[in-house]
């Protein structure tokens, strides 16, 4: 995490200054491997309390499609159209079991599928991390659950995933077949797809025909090339050079055979990439509508009429670079922050190059989260406090500009 400009704390406020009922809507994502999206907005919650106790603040925890997003849906159900909270027994990304958590909104038949609970990165510890053997097959098996309980609509949130298999776990659970050269199956992971030979789309769950899919994606990557999933997103998943460079060819040609299947090449789609290459699955073979995932929870929790109601927006997540323009939540947020004519001030672990680009999306203000050097393990432990503390300190700044104001 960086450093960033302190402001002092210390001292109380005058009853005048904080009588004006400043409006605020705490929209985070979720601090990756430190707070939830939801603590993460009672903490900020916590920090302005502290300076404007007659605040009027909106909590709305936000998700952009990876961890959390299903979490965010959850919390914002409403009780005459509620979101039942599922969970089924389905496979990791390396063939483990482990319990996975789905939404089921019974008024329209809606399963919301979050890639993470089965796929996700945080699933894996840092040394079994491995790009080329990965599997989505756990996300094949929601939805195998979600068709069972009736779904007619499907709702697929794809990032933070520990996978780069386009998607081939997920159909294989679903009963697509990849065969090699001998007509065997092929093994879990994106290495493999580099064997195959043919598809064998005869066993596909039949259900699949009238399933109405909306993926949310978190990034705008298409499938391969330099900006494709495994180029931009193989490292963090284990992946050294000369594998990015095998599977993203292994992707090209998973992507070609199914071409040749389905008559038509979804590849280059913006968000063909996210999770992987499951953005490429999604619209390929699933017939989904690839949506960011940003733009579609904001729409589910209502965020442009809360907006409307609203002085200031606070957001933020772990990091913010110029990938985060790719449809991460502080920036979609902003740009509904500035649609709305609301000022937006996002508050980031760390700051990575390109982070400036984020005041062309109608970013008023960035702050990060910690006044002085910390090792990483010490700053993730005490992401409460400083959120907390960064949002007292930005309150004490916007009673200064108040005060200017007259």
């Amino acid at each position: 995490m960086s450093a960033s400009v302190s402001v002092p704390v210390s001292g109380s406020v005058p009853a005048s200054a904080s009588s004006s009922a400043l409006r605020i809507l705490l929209a985070p994502d979720s601090f990756k491997e430190a707070l939830a999206a939801s603590d993460a907005a009672d903490a900020m919650a916590t920090g302005i309390r502290r300076v404007l106790p007659d605040a009027t603040l909106d909590l709305c925890p936000l998700g952009d499609g990876g961890e959390g997003t299903l979490a965010a849906l959850l919390a914002a159900a409403s009780e005459s159209d509620p979101i039942e909270a599922r969970r089924c027994q389905v496979q990791d990304p390396l063939g483990r079991k482990v319990s996975a958590q789905w939404g089921w909104q019974p008024g329209s038949r809606t399963a919301i599928v979050e890639l993470a609970e089965a796929s996700g990165l945080h699933l894996l510890s840092p040394d079994e991390r491995d790009a080329r053997i990965a599997s989505t097959h756990g996300v094949g098996e929601l939805i195998l659950a979600a068709l069972d309980a009736g779904a007619e609509q499907l709702i697929l949130t794809l990032g933070g995933s520990a996978t780069n298999d386009g998607g081939s776990g997920m159909l294989q659970a679903l009963g697509l077949r990849l065969l090699d050269a001998q007509g065997e199956a092929l093994p879990p992971g994106g290495a493999a797809l580099a064997q195959l030979a043919s598809l064998d789309a005869s066993g596909l769950d039949a259900r699949l025909a009238t399933l109405n899919v909306a993926a949310a994606v978190d990034v705008d990557n298409p499938l391969c090339g330099p900006r494709g999933a495994t180029a931009v997103f193989g490292p963090q998943k284990g992946a050294s050079a000369a594998q990015v460079a095998e599977l993203d060819a292994a992707l090209a040609h998973f992507a070609r055979l199914s071409t040749d299947v389905l008559c038509g090449d979804q590849s280059t789609l913006a968000g063909a990439g996210a999770a992987g290459g499951m953005g490429y699955a999604a619209a390929a073979w699933l017939s989904g509508a690839l949506r960011p995932g940003i733009e579609l929870v904001m729409e589910r929790l209502n965020v442009t009429e809360r907006l409307s109601q609203c002085d200031l927006l606070i957001t933020g997540e772990g990091g913010l670079d110029g990938q985060s323009l790719g449809g991460k939540t502080p920036i979609g947020a902003a740009r509904a922050a500035r649609a709305a004519g609301v000022p937006a001030i996002v508050l980031a672990g760390r700051l990575s190059e390109g982070w400036q680009a984020a005041h062309d999306e109608g970013v008023s203000a960035v702050f990060t989260l910690c006044d002085s050097a910390m090792p990483l393990e010490q700053a993730l432990a005490r992401t409460p406090e400083l959120l907390a503390d960064r949002c007292e300190a930005i309150m004490r700044l916007w009673l200064i500009a108040r005060r200017a104001q007259g």
